[in-house]
């Protein structure tokens, strides 16, 4: 990121907090990338301190971008609450950002005052922990520290506890990184931001044309990422709230968790943010929206490129979506595929189920998992259950974890009142559980394991 550096962000610190507790600290991606051998102090010291890594980034880096945000344009956008604090490499080889959430004020706080709530700290090691548990490529909480100072929310109750969090994420390069640079007619920097995501987040040779240019080529495979997005948040039954262009992360990441739910019933119309009132990312319109977010990425790329080979990366995304569904609908089942026609017809049937018996996905892949309960299920009898798909014991259980709002909140209750941490470190742990009993996604990132959890 150095060589961007001077137009992609701007040099900032880190606020300096009254009190710093560590609350939760991930060790299981702390080891992917070196860096669980730090002592609680040292952990302290570098992620709510923010004293740099040895070797890394001399300082943290607020980026800029631009985005629409429920559809309408908003060029005053960038960190406001964050910043890129180290870069390194995962035992894969691939780059990873720690990038912060309530670290302070930036150049682009407007009104904010670059703070992060406890609570919201808490939902989002929620979120990530369970939609890496259910295959979902995510970015992951990598700590959060309570940072002793009281906040005003006109969405929570009032004086609130604070955090800062850090996250580890492959990349923050967003699609409004790259809208801001068409906005400042910017093809130079343009060029130099396409060449850094092809050597940094590279896809597989064939995902473009033989003789693509470099920016239809980052668009093939921008777009193939968030078909296969789009299809993990439906197969998961999750609910971002607010798939905005300044919120997709060009790695196929998903990332930046707010007023995120889980579908308590299969509804396509459900929604996550209160202040949706026309449903732009309801459950069942996420697809469309993430779609229509490849869509501004290749209207900026249109600063270096011909619209042809750009239409082209765009016009495969629905039938990329449509593959995508069909393998992460067959691997939560926990049965083989029977081709794209029988997989396509095992979808409808499953969600008309859904509809009919009004079950959310959780309680429905598990009733079927390995391809139980076909006389229900007709459409399951042909199929041939995945080797080991129920031989954990998770899949003999009562039920498997879930995670409404309604559970959302008696874990946060204790935290509030008591300052009591026992039911949310209880969760994760069954939540990894679960992670290990779905034994990773099929061509995706498969959840690590031989860690242990480690909070304080």
């Amino acid at each position: 990121m150095a060589e961007l550096a001077g137009w992609l962000g701007d040099p900032v610190a880190g606020a300096d907090f009254p009190e710093t507790t560590l609350r939760f600290r991930n060790d299981r991606a702390a080891a992917e990338v070196g860096l669980a051998g730090l002592d609680d102090a040292e952990w302290v010291a570098h992620f709510a301190r923010f004293a740099p890594l040895p070797g890394n980034l001399p300082g943290p880096l607020a980026l800029r971008y631009h985005g629409h945000q429920f559809g309408v344009y908003n060029p005053e956008l960038g960190d406001g609450r964050g910043f890129t604090f180290a870069q390194m490499r995962d035992g894969r080889g691939r780059l990873m950002d720690l990038g912060t959430k309530g670290s302070g004020q930036t150049p682009w706080s407007r009104r904010g005052d670059g703070r992060l709530t406890l609570k919201g700290a808490v939902r989002e090691i929620l979120a990530t922990e369970m939609l890496e548990a259910l295959g979902v490529n995510t970015s992951r909480t990598f700590s959060v520290v309570e940072t002793g100072e009281s906040l005003w929310r006109g969405d929570e109750p009032s004086p609130t506890r604070s955090a800062v969090l850090v996250r580890l994420s492959h990349g923050h390069i967003r699609i409004g990184t790259f809208q801001r640079l068409l906005a400042l007619d910017k093809p130079d920097e343009m060029h130099a931001l396409i060449a850094y995501c092809l050597e940094n987040f590279p896809g597989p040779a064939d995902l473009a044309p033989e003789g693509a240019s470099p920016a239809a080529t980052l668009l093939h495979q921008v777009v193939a990422r968030l078909a296969d997005m789009a299809a993990s948040y439906m197969v998961a039954g999750f609910v971002h709230g607010v798939l905005n262009t300044d919120n997709m992360n060009v790695s196929g990441e998903s990332f930046d968790y707010g007023p995120w739910r889980w579908l308590p019933a299969w509804d396509a119309g459900f929604t996550a943010a209160y202040f949706d009132d026309a449903g732009r990312y309801a459950f069942g319109r996420q697809p469309e929206a993430i779609g229509w977010n490849c869509g501004q990425l290749a209207v900026a790329l249109r600063l270096v490129e011909d619209a042809a080979p750009l239409i082209a990366a765009l016009e495969r995304f629905g039938p990329l979506y449509q593959v995508a569904m069909a393998r992460r609908w067959c691997w939560r089942l926990g049965v083989a595929s029977a081709g794209a026609e029988a997989d396509a017809a095992l979808v409808a049937a499953c969600e008309s189920a859904m509809r009919a018996q009004g079950i959310g996905p959780d309680a429905f892949f598990f009733a079927h998992r390995g391809g139980r309960g076909a006389e229900a299920l007709p459409a399951l009898g042909d199929r041939a259950p995945l080797p080991g798909a129920t031989d954990h014991p998770l899949w003999n259980e009562a039920a498997p974890p879930a995670l409404l709002i309604d559970e959302v909140e008696a874990l946060w209750a204790p935290i509030a009142s008591d300052d009591d941490w026992l039911l949310l470190h209880d969760k994760v742990a069954a939540i990894r559980r679960l992670g290990e009993a779905l034994r990773g996604v099929p061509g995706g990132r498969p959840v690590a394991q031989g860690h242990s959890l480690q909070d304080n």
